[in-house]
Order: structure tokens, then C-alpha cells, then sequence
């Protein structure tokens, strides 16, 4: 094998760096380096002192890196992890990156959606004015509850406000910028990033190629964690 390889596991929404363990444990085994962080908000890090978008989580991980030294490495990178190994990639120097399940793609919204945005905009403004502050904020908190995801409702009010601003940007800009070798992991049954945002970026990213694991899921590493390392050990050594 050639000399060892700096690898950064990113994970997903809602998780730590903890579910990176069995592919942590396998690169390791392989004579890499692997660290596997806790993003602001999850684990044992703290929540970010307000709702955070994308540029924050970018340039605070720009910064994890500088503090530990850690130059050109390989990013691997699940849903909202990915999200990050975008950006970063897009506009800094790394060896290779994998996108696994990856969020990035804004999915196309249709009018119900906007309908929903609207109303809940304007019950808002006016049930202050007709129900009075406290009684509009009780009917507001469980107009979202009952409308938000799961990720969503067990999120502090801070992480709401992030989930509410990460969610919505689309990362389609940064990726023609990315000029390292990438490849695209994907579970045809992915629900919340479908693979057609995975066939999108494979479009976009100009050296990027795609992997589907027929039948996984959402968590294709997880689901198929035999074909995934065999996939990310042949991708290393490319």
C-alpha cells in the first residue's frame, strides 16, 4: 500500500461521529488516519451559539482542520456531512472525497409546499394580532410540530433554526468547482436524498463517479458495509 492517508469522516444530521466506527475501525486496520468529528450541535460538541447555516459549518470545519494540522486529506462525507465535503472541497485543496447519500441538491418544490409556507407565514403576523402573543405562540409551536420532520421535532430551537436554513441551500454552485477525483455511494431506496440527486452531481462534479447499492437505503454504508468498504478501499487505491 502507499503511504497512509489522511481521512476525515463527516457524518449526517441527527448522528456523531460515533456511526462512523465500523468503517473507522476497517481504514484504520488498513494503515490509514481517521479521525471521525462531532459536528457543533451533535455529541459531545456544543450547539452553535444561533442557527447556523452551511457557510458556518464550512468555515468552522476549515478551522478544525488548521488547529490539527491536517492538509489535503481524503473527505468522506454522509447527507449533511456531505453538504460540508462540498463546500470545503469546492474551494480547498483535498486528495480524493466521497459523497455518501449525500444532501446538496434543493428538491423542486410544488405549489402545496408554497401554499403550507404561506399560510404558516401568515398565521404568524395576524394570530398575534387576533389571540394575543402567548395564546400565538402555543398554536405556532404546534403548527410546527405536527409539520416538521422528526429530525425536526427532536431538535433544540437552535438546531430547528439550522436544519431550517441548511436544508434550503442548494449546493449545485459549488460543485463544478471541485476538482478532486470524488466518488458517489448511493442506496437505490434512499428516500431523503434520492439518487436522482446522486445521478446530478455525477453531471456536475467533473471527475465523479457512482456507485449504487441496489436495495439500501438512506444509510447505504451502514446497509452494505462489506460492498462499501471493498468500494472505498479499491477508490483509495486508484
Amino acid at each position: 500500500m502507499n503511504s497512509p492517508t489522511e481521512i476525515v469522516l463527516l457524518h449526517g444530521w441527527g448522528c456523531d461521529g460515533s456511526i462512523w466506527a465500523g468503517v473507522k475501525a476497517h481504514l484504520t486496520e488498513a494503515g490509514h488516519r481517521v479521525e471521525a468529528l462531532d459536528f457543533p450541535g451533535f455529541g459531545t460538541s456544543q450547539e452553535p451559539p444561533e442557527a447556523w447555516g452551511m457557510e458556518d459549518y464550512a468555515a468552522w470545519f476549515e478551522r478544525w482542520l488548521t488547529e490539527r494540522g491536517i492538509v489535503n486529506p481524503v473527505l468522506v462525507g454522509h447527507s449533511f456531512g456531505g453538504r460540508v465535503a462540498i463546500i470545503h472541497a469546492s474551494r480547498n485543496a483535498v486528495g480524493k472525497v466521497v459523497l455518501v447519500d449525500a444532501a446538496g441538491v434543493k428538491p423542486r418544490r410544488g405549489m402545496t409546499y408554497y401554499i403550507k409556507v404561506w399560510s404558516f407565514k401568515a398565521m404568524k403576523r395576524l394570530t398575534p394580532i387576533v389571540l394575543g402573543r402567548a395564546r400565538a405562540q402555543e398554536m405556532i409551536n404546534r403548527r410546527r410540530a405536527a409539520a416538521g420532520s422528526a429530525d425536526y421535532r427532536a431538535a433544540s430551537p437552535v438546531m430547528r433554526g439550522t436544519l431550517s436554513r441548511v436544508v434550503n441551500e442548494d449546493l449545485r454552485r459549488h460543485m463544478p468547482l471541485i476538482a478532486a477525483p470524488t466518488l458517489l455511494v448511493w442506496g437505490s431506496a434512499d428516500t431523503a436524498t434520492p439518487v436522482s440527486d446522486a445521478r446530478k452531481m455525477e453531471r456536475l462534479i467533473p471527475d465523479a463517479g457512482l456507485v449504487v447499492f441496489e436495495g439500501a437505503g438512506h444509510f447505504s454504508f451502514l446497509e452494505r458495509p462489506a460492498q462499501f468498504a471493498a468500494v472505498l478501499d479499491s477508490f483509495l487505491k486508484s
